[in-house]
C-alpha cells in the first residue's frame, strides 16, 4: 500500500505480542512496520507457537510475507509469550508441567523483556495484539466469575503488565499500540464471556496508563513540557487524507500536549478495529454453522458502515504504523477507529424500520 506519506521506521525495533498466523491484525501491523524499515520481533502464545514456527520453517507464509517493495518481511526472532503471567514465579506448576508448556521456558512478560534486552538491548515500539476469553460464546449472565476474570486478565490487564515492563527498555520517543473493538461501547450480541468489559477496561487503561507512568517518572526527573508544532497537525492530517486512512471516517483524532517528560515516555494508543475473518475471530462463535459470529459482524458492517467497502488487515496495519511513528508524536491516550466509520453510526441502515414508507 503506497501513499507517499513518509512513515520511516528505519533503525527502529518493534515487538508485537499476539501473532500466531498471517490472518490477523498483528501480522498486518508487522508487515506495515517492516515495510517502513523496522526490525520485527514477535511474541506468540505458547500453545500455538510450535505450529506457527513450523509454518514459518515450511514456507507456509511465504506469499503473506511479501512487502510492497517486493522484498520479504524478515522476522528477527519469535519469543514464546503468555501475557497472563507477569513473572516466572507466578506460573502455576500445573501449567509449567502441562503438555502445552513443558517444552518451553521464559514465556512470562518479564522473562520476555529480559530476553529481548539481552538480545537487542532496547526496543522502540510495542504492540499489544492479544486477547482471550475462554467463555466468549456465553452470554454475560451465563459467564462464570473465573471466565470473566480470565478474559480481563488476558485481554486488558496484560496491556498494563506489558507497558510497565517494556517501558524501561524502550528508547525515547517510543510508542505502544493495542487493539480494541466497538463492543466496549455498544452491545454486540454474541461477543460474550466478559470480553466487552475487557475491551472497555483496555480503552480506559489506554487513557490512564500514560499519565500514571508520566507522574511516576517525573518524581525523579524534572518535568518538561513538549511543544505542539503545526507540523504535528500537518502530519496527522496528511495521514487522514492519504490512502492509508481509507477505512477511517467519522472519527476525532486528538493531539495532546502533556506536561511531562513526553519525549522520554512511550505514547499509549489503541485502535478500535472493525471485524476481520481471522482465525481467532472465526472461533468466537458459530463454528460449524452456515455463518459464524464474525460472518454476521462483517455483513452488518458492510450494510451499515458509511464507507461501503471491505475492511482489510492492511488498513489497521497502516494505521498502527502511523501511530507508532514519529508522525504521531503528539498523539497519546486516544482511540483511533479503523472500521469504515461503523462506530459513528447510531441507527442501522438495513433495519426494517428504515424501509421508506409507501406513499398513499
Amino acid at each position: 500500500m503506497s501513499s507517499g506519506l513518509p512513515i520511516d521506521l528505519q533503525g527502529k525495533t518493534v515487538f508485537i505480542g499476539g501473532v500466531a498466523d498471517s490472518s490477523g491484525y498483528g501480522w498486518a501491523i508487522a508487515k506495515a512496520c517492516a515495510a517502513a524499515g523496522a526490525k520485527i520481533l514477535l511474541g506468540t502464545w505458547p500453545p500455538v507457537l510450535p505450529m506457527f514456527q513450523m509454518g514459518l520453517e515450511r514456507g507456509q507464509f511465504v506469499e503473506d510475507m511479501k512487502l510492497p517493495s517486493g522484498e520479504d518481511m524478515v522476522i528477527s526472532k519469535v519469543y514464546p509469550l503468555d501475557a497472563t503471567f507477569d513473572t516466572k514465579e507466578l506460573v502455576p506448576e500445573e501449567v509449567a508441567k502441562s503438555k502445552r508448556y513443558r517444552q518451553l521456558s521464559g514465556y512470562s512478560v518479564q522473562e520476555v523483556v529480559d530476553q529481548i534486552q539481552a538480545d537487542y538491548g532496547t526496543i522502540d515500539y510495542m504492540v499489544h495484539s492479544l486477547a482471550n476469553g475462554p467463555e466468549v460464546t456465553k452470554a454475560l449472565l451465563d459467564t462464570s466469575r473465573d471466565g470473566y476474570l480470565k478474559a480481563s486478565s488476558a485481554s486488558a490487564y496484560s496491556l498494563i503488565s506489558m507497558v510497565s515492563r517494556f517501558a524501561p527498555i524502550m528508547n525515547p520517543g517510543g510508542s505502544v499500540v493495542s487493539l480494541t473493538y466497538m463492543a466496549s461501547e455498544k452491545v454486540i450480541p454474541g461477543y460474550g464471556g466478559g470480553m466487552s468489559s475487557a475491551k472497555a477496561a483496555l480503552e480506559s487503561d489506554t487513557r490512564v496508563t500514560f499519565i500514571d507512568y508520566a507522574i511516576d517518572y517525573s518524581k525523579a526527573n524534572a518535568p518538561l513540557a513538549q511543544d505542539l508544532y503545526a507540523e504535528d497537525v500537518g502530519a496527522s492530517a496528511a495521514f487522514l487524507l492519504s490512502p492509508l486512512a481509507r477505512a477511517i471516517t467519522g472519527t476525532i483524532l486528538q493531539l495532546r500536549v502533556l506536561n511531562s517528560l513526553c519525549t522520554m515516555l512511550p505514547a499509549v494508543n489503541t485502535i478500535s478495529a472493525g471485524p476481520l475473518p481471522s482465525r481467532a475471530a472465526k472461533a468466537i462463535g458459530g463454528v460449524g454453522k452456515a455463518k459464524t459470529f464474525i460472518d454476521y459482524a462483517i455483513d452488518y458492517s458492510k450494510a451499515n458502515a458509511p464507507l461501503a467497502q471491505d475492511l482489510y488487515a492492511e488498513d489497521v496495519g497502516a494505521s498502527a504504523a502511523f501511530l507508532l511513528s514519529p508522525l504521531a508524536r503528539a498523539i497519546t491516550g486516544t482511540i483511533l477507529y479503523v472500521d469504515n466509520g461503523l462506530s459513528s453510526m447510531g441507527m442501522a441502515l438495513d433495519s426494517v424500520s428504515m424501509i421508506p414508507a409507501k406513499e398513499e
